[in-house]
């Protein structure tokens, strides 16, 4: 679709930073009208974001609503964006998660919430530029721009006292891997004299240079995502992170690796991502089996979850790198699937916190008693998590297996695996909490579900379910580009 007078991504790219600057400009003794400005600017956003699905063309492989901006033309760099059938879904992720994520802390945050929100909308300007750039150099710009504001999120409004060092720990760990991208986007530069997407797609590099750009892009991805062993500061970032921090890096940041691994590192380099399959294969078992035993071991309620989550990213990846039809496919579902689930669970770890101001698990037990429509939300979430037939996870994990399984019997075994121990670690962390005899001697105060919180789990439960049931709705809109993508890997 060519530049039009109104072209929804515009718009939708666009009205997270006029409600930030929009709320820099209002005073600030007026927290309530801060929430309610970002709340406004954020739903906006959602349906400037669906009025692009509305009017999406899903019988194409070609990028959609494309507007180019003369950058730098001198060094022929444009600031071009455009959605395709991978990009949609996750842009669509961003806009909803934000207005989650702005509901979620009406209450909990209580110091500098304008400057909180500003971080927010800041942070959904930036994943939507990340996920709809079509320039290579603009890309890794707003990249690496999405530390900036998460960093702030974790350092200053997190929870604990380590909120600082894993502040650090989560801006220094992904800021020396994009590094390595940085030399190997200028490295392009300089032999083909563009960083368009879709001009970069037609170059042939010469398989030595591939294996050493590849290297360079995954150094960057593989911590994004994170994959063994770059997975350190995740556990720790979720930890110290406010809920709505937690729900934003485990939602979206973690899908942006995953993202340029389908967007750069298979149509640019096929030889070096078939060469170095095993490598990911290998590090991706690792993940799915001891991230989940590691799970199991955790008394932490957040860092069950993150533990949870480096489990199913070792699934996405394995089905990316599978190089079939219904593994690239089952990866995408996936990772929006777990953009919901995950987030739901930070979301119920975050209600029990503000109730109780602890997460440590020992402390909760018999929660069915006092919190009977809360233990419904949890078990139908918990349910998700472990891939339960007629949730979205079931749908991701099984086109995964079914697309390894052509590629490798062997792998597709052992992360099989993965379901077993995610059934074993969600259950076991949903009777902990729900079932037996209620600790009174800890806690005097119990209250279930607000309104607010309510409506806020309600439509994940919905959207769950409504992927779950009937894929095709999703899986019709990124087929072709998925098809595309295969073309360029042969």
């Amino acid at each position: 679709m060519s530049e039009t007078f109104f072209n929804p991504l515009i718009y939708t790219a666009l009205t997270p930073l006029v409600g930030a600057l929009s709320l820099y400009l209002i005073p600030t003794t007026s927290i309530y009208l801060c929430r309610l400005i970002a709340l406004c600017f954020s739903c906006l956003s959602f349906l400037f974001s669906l009025l692009i699905w509305i009017q999406f063309d899903s019988g194409t492989s070609l990028f959609q609503f494309i507007f180019t901006f003369n950058w730098l033309e001198r060094w022929n760099l444009y600031y071009t964006i455009g959605v395709d059938g991978i990009s949609i879904f996750f842009i669509l992720l961003t806009t909803f998660l934000t207005i989650i994520c702005v509901l979620i802390s009406w209450t909990s945050i209580t110091f500098l919430v304008k400057e909180y929100l500003i971080c927010f909308l800041i942070l959904e300007f930036c994943l939507i530029q990340v996920f709809s750039v079509l320039d290579l150099l603009l890309f890794y710009i707003f990249f690496e721009s999405v530390l900036i504001p998460m960093f702030l999120i974790v350092g200053i409004w997190g929870s604990r006292s380590r909120k600082i060092r894993a502040a650090y720990q989560f801006f220094l760990y992904t800021l020396v891997g994009s590094l390595l991208m940085l030399l190997g986007l200028i490295f392009i530069y300089f032999q083909t004299g563009t960083l368009d997407i879709q001009l970069l797609w037609q170059v042939n590099f010469s398989e030595f240079r591939q294996l050493v750009l590849w290297l360079s892009f995954f150094a960057s991805f593989a911590i994004k995502i994170p994959m063994i062993p770059f997975h350190i500061w995740l556990p720790e970032a979720h930890a110290e992170a406010p809920t709505a921090g937690s729900v934003i890096l485990a939602g979206i940041l973690l899908k942006m690796g995953g993202f340029g691994f389908l967007r750069f590192s298979l149509p640019l380099f096929p030889f070096a991502s078939t060469f170095f399959t095993p490598l990911v294969f290998s590090l991706s078992l690792i993940a799915v089996i001891y991230a989940s035993l590691t799970t199991l071991r955790q008394v932490d309620l957040k860092k069950i979850i993150a533990y949870s989550s480096v489990s199913h990213m070792g699934f996405v990846t394995i089905g990316i790198f599978s190089s079939t039809l219904q593994g690239i496919e089952g990866s995408i579902i996936l990772m929006l699937s777990h953009g919901l689930v995950s987030s739901a669970l930070f979301l119920c770890v975050g209600i029990l916190y503000d109730r109780h101001k602890t997460r440590i698990i020992k402390y909760y037990n018999g929660l069915v008693q006092t919190m009977p429509v809360f233990g419904i939300f949890f078990l139908f979430f918990s349910f998700a998590n472990l891939g339960f037939p007629g949730t979205s996870s079931f749908i991701g994990e099984f086109l995964v297996l079914f697309g390894t399984f052509k590629a490798s019997i062997f792998v597709t075994f052992l992360a099989s695996l993965g379901m077993i121990f995610g059934a074993a670690y969600s259950i076991w962390l949903f009777n902990r909490i729900i079932f037996g005899v209620i600790k009174i001697q800890y806690f005097q105060l119990f209250q279930d579900l607000s309104r607010r919180e309510f409506w806020i789990l309600l439509p994940l439960i919905l959207l769950v379910l409504w992927m779950g049931l009937y894929p095709s709705s999703f899986l019709d809109l990124i087929h072709f580009s998925v098809l595309n993508l295969m073309e360029q890997l042969c």
